[in-house]
Formats: C-alpha cells, structure tokens, sequence
C-alpha cells in the first residue's frame, strides 16, 4: 500500500507514473525483442544477421579483441590470472576479517609487482609483451586500478598539505589541487601526448601507457585530496588533542587516530571518484591506447562488421555498468563493514 501511495497517492505523482509506465510500454517490449527475440547470435558477417534485430554475432567474434586489446592470444592466460590475483585480494580486503591486512598487502604490493612481471614478461621464460599490445578492458582495469595506488597517498599528503599551518606548505598544496582540478582532463592528456616529449632529452621516450598513469594519477590525486581533506575536518579536533593528552606526537595523532576516521567518512566520495576514474579511461586513446571503447571504435572499421555501431557500444555500455555496479557495491559494503557513521564510533 506504502508503494502504490507513493506512485499515485496525489495527482502529480499519479500523472508521472502514468507518463512512465507508458513510456516503458513503448519502448522495453521493442528492446527486448531486438536485443533477444529478434537477435542473431552466430553469423560470419553483417550480411548474415537478421535486419531486424541484434547482431550479437559481432560482439562473440570480437570479444576476445574486446577484452584483450592486442595481446597475445596464447597469452591470455596471464591476464586472466591477474585478475583472478585481483579478485582474490579485494574480496579478502572486504571479508577476511582479522586477516584483511595480509590481503591489503597483498592488493596494493604483491599483485602490482606479480601482475606487472606477468602482463609485460621479459623475465621468467614469459614473452615480453610491448604496452602498445594492451588493450581493451584490461587496459580500462589497468589503469584504474594503477592510479588510485598511486595517487590514494599522494592525496593523503596534499590533504594534510593543504591543512598545514606552515605557508610555504599549505599554499603549495592549495596550488597544486586547483590547477589540476581547474584543468579538463582531455587537456591534460594532449599536454601529456604532446609537450612531455619536449622535455625529455634527444632518443629518450616514454611509453604512452605511463604517460596515461602519470596524468591520470595527478589528475586522480587532486580530487581525492580535498575529498579526503573533507574527512580530516570531519573528524573533532578533541580527538587529536586526547591523543596527544596520552603521550603521542601530533604526526601520530594525525597518523593513527584522525586519518582513518577521516578515510572511513571519505568512502562515499572515494567510491565515487572511482567510479568516474573508470569512465574516464576511455579517453586514452588519444594517446595512442586502445581500451574498450577505442577497440570497439576500430572494430566498426572492418568492412565485415560495418554498421554495428549499437551493438558495439551497447556491449560497451552494459560492461562499465556491471564494472561501475561491483565499485558501488563494495563501497556500501566497505562503509557498513567500517561504520561510517561518525567520528569514535567503534
């Protein structure tokens, strides 16, 4: 009763439900029948898919391109192990418990050390596989997951930066943020692509993928600080001042007592800056990478497939929302699993 209240309990409310329900009559019957009743799931080519409804054929022929990018087909295995190492390490990070630090040390040390030696080989017996062959949705991973390792502590310390009392400090903190939140990110790519070169000497280059993570991790760090720096005035200055009543220095009062207050108050927006970091990725092909939506944009090239710009995408869509849906997921999880109700709460 609560929910037909809510839907038609006055003559506005009654008025847009009508105009939706409506609104989902005309449209998700005709989705679904496009998407599955109509759709074609094995065709050689375009030619050999029904007009009326989905070429799915296209996405299974591509998909191992959608996924992996350029890399090696019979070396797929070390990307799925690295993510298998990923999986395992944030799920231990939200159930293991006691044990949640072995797991945390394992995420953010041992699968950036094992998942690098496996992605780019050299050593070991493994191939050695060039980062202009990663691709696809592994890269959009790769790259999300890399810079918010980096850029969660440079945050930290221009969030303290930024609430320091010594000037020089403080306004170098405050500089530091403005100019890379005042800066688009498509900007700071080009700049990336364009004048880094300039300042590098004669023969020395820089692979393309790290200059993504170099821009992207300043970028990234400039907004978690001041949602961090949100959390650290959050917390009650008698927090730090008892701690220092008990004998701690004011930088481990800082340390142990106000920061992990302050991170745990800070979720909702780090999940949030998370989520928008994955979106963001897709624009690194303008630096030359292909990720999910670059390799898809040169999929639609091949005259085989010519003409299935909405499957292409709407797959495209359909994964970064499942992507976007585990990144929520996991930080309502974290915030109830840390109490993210207030400072001092146990």
């Amino acid at each position: 009763m609560k929910f037909l209240r809510a839907l038609f309990g006055t003559p506005a409310n009654a008025l847009l439900s009508v105009a939706m329900i409506a609104l989902f009559a005309a449209t998700v019957p005709r989705f679904l029948r496009w998407a599955f009743l109509d759709a074609t799931w094995d065709a050689m080519s375009r030619r050999a898919c029904a007009p009326d409804g989905a070429c799915w054929a296209f996405v299974k022929a591509r998909f191992p391109l959608f996924i992996y990018g350029r890399y090696p087909a019979t070396e797929h295995w070390r990307v799925d192990l690295c993510f298998l190492l990923l999986a395992i390490a944030c799920l231990g990070c939200l159930f293991a418990g006691r044990r949640r630090g072995m797991f945390l040390l394992m995420l953010l040390v041992g699968v950036p050390v094992v998942g690098g030696v496996l992605l780019a080989g050299g050593i070991f017996g493994l191939p050695l596989v060039e980062t202009a062959d990663w691709g696809g949705l592994m890269l959009n991973v790769i790259l999300s997951f890399i810079t918010i390792a980096l850029a969660l502590p440079i945050s930290v310390l221009l969030a303290f930066g930024r609430r320091s009392s010594l000037p020089v400090v403080s306004w170098g903190s405050t500089a530091f943020i403005e100019f890379w939140r005042g800066v688009p990110l498509l900007a700071v790519l080009f700049m990336g692509l364009i004048m880094l070169p300039m300042f590098l000497p004669d023969g020395m280059t820089v692979p393309n993928l790290v200059r993504a993570v170099v821009v992207l991790t300043l970028f990234e760090s400039a907004y978690l600080a001041e949602t961090i720096r949100g959390g650290l005035q959050g917390v009650p200055s008698g927090q730090a001042e008892a701690a220092m009543a008990l004998g701690m220095h004011h930088s481990q009062a800082q340390v142990l007592i106000v920061l992990p207050q302050a991170l745990r108050m800070s979720i909702p927006g780090i999940i949030n800056i998370v989520v928008d970091l994955f979106k963001d990725t897709t624009l690194v092909s303008i630096v030359g990478l292909f990720d999910l939506m670059g390799v898809i944009t040169q999929s639609l090239k091949d005259p085989s497939w010519v003409g299935l710009a909405t499957e292409g995408y709407t797959f495209a869509a359909v994964a970064f929302f499942v992507c976007c849906l585990l990144f929520s997921l996991a930080g309502g999880f974290m915030e109830r699993q840390f109490g993210n109700a207030g400072p001092g709460k146990r």
